[in-house]
């Protein structure tokens, strides 16, 4: 693009005074088809017709703005027969010449191609980089799902087992929805049984690696075992205590019975025996068989001289140990 370049004082010049705006709109736009076309300033006569009228073109050469065949300017060239020049078109450097406006034209164009090389080049050391990086993050991606596929047919394959309570072998760590509760889950809702010892006891072998379970309170963990209710059975040794207390208390089918009814009404599944602690000391003590009076048969009651049943004593001892075990263990 080429520009027709006018002075800013231009229009008070005298020139353009006596040429009037009609005049002078033909001298614009022939002006700006020179430099389109890049004419030098020198207006085809075709041109000046098909812009303007003779008058207008005749005022323009008499103002001096324009040339006709035959003029003696000395700055300006001559035209050809019919044609005009614009005066001074090239004055002061103000309208470029046909090989300046090349030249620039050719510049411009080895810029664009030289910052187009320069884009491509950058462009394709930074695609030839991502994609590297895509090749690498692929790779590794295929490596951590062939990983992990690897690891879940494995785990397909191999059984499930829980060990870490009690009573709890070939038990699986899955629960009736089907979603993983953890190692202390159980997978069969409590069935109350009907009298304890009965063939559905099973025995529960004490694992190597779980807490170490005192022998009173081992019918109490196969009992509850048997009955579906694995929970964890790492106890302090006041727990202990007060277990051994409560069997010889209430009797190992009044606990397991009442932890079965807390088992059902539980929100979610217990994991430790710690849950049933304080509802088997609310149970209240078995009744004590009545002594046999000798002389007046089984079903008579002694009223005087019945001495205290050393079962309750020992209860008693015990839940009194057990209290004063707790009391220093908090204060630790």
């Amino acid at each position: 693009m080429a520009w027709f370049k006018i002075d800013d004082s231009a229009h008070m010049h005298p020139k353009f005074v006596a040429a009037g705006n009609a005049a002078l709109g033909l001298w614009l736009r022939c002006g700006a088809y020179c430099a389109q076309h890049l004419t030098e300033g020198h207006v085809p006569a075709l041109v000046a017709k098909q812009y303007g009228t003779a008058p207008q073109a005749r005022k323009l050469v008499s103002v001096g703005l324009w040339h006709e065949h035959g003029h003696d300017c000395p700055r300006c060239p001559q035209p050809a027969v019919g044609d005009y020049v614009v005066h001074d078109y090239f004055e002061a450097g103000r309208n470029a010449t046909r090989a300046q406006v090349e030249a620039n034209r050719r510049d411009a164009a080895d810029r664009k191609a030289k910052s187009r090389t320069r884009a491509n080049t950058v462009q394709g050391e930074g695609d030839s980089a991502a994609n590297h990086e895509r090749i690498v993050d692929g790779s590794n991606a295929n490596r951590a799902r062939n990983e992990r596929g690897s690891s879940t047919n494995r785990e397909r394959n191999e059984p499930r087992f829980s060990c870490s309570a009690a009573g709890q072998e070939g038990l699986s760590q899955r629960d009736a929805a089907g979603g993983v509760t953890g190692p202390l889950a159980s997978t069969k809702p409590y069935q109350p049984t009907t009298s304890y010892g009965s063939s559905n006891k099973q025995a529960s072998p004490q694992p190597a690696d779980g807490p170490r379970i005192a022998e009173p309170v081992r019918p109490l963990v196969d009992a509850m075992s048997a009955a579906g209710m694995v929970v964890s059975w790492e106890l302090a040794p006041a727990d202990w205590v007060l277990l051994q207390a409560l069997i010889e208390r209430c009797g190992l089918p009044v606990l397991v019975d009442h932890a079965g009814a807390a088992w059902q009404a539980a929100r979610t599944r217990p994991r430790s025996a710690r849950y049933f602690l304080a509802g088997w000391r609310s149970l209240p003590a078995m009744p004590a068989s009545a002594p046999e009076v000798p002389g007046r048969g089984p079903n008579v009651v002694a009223l005087h001289g019945s001495r205290p049943s050393t079962t309750d004593q020992r209860v008693r001892d015990g839940l009194d140990l057990a209290a004063r075990l707790r009391e220093q263990e908090t204060a630790q």
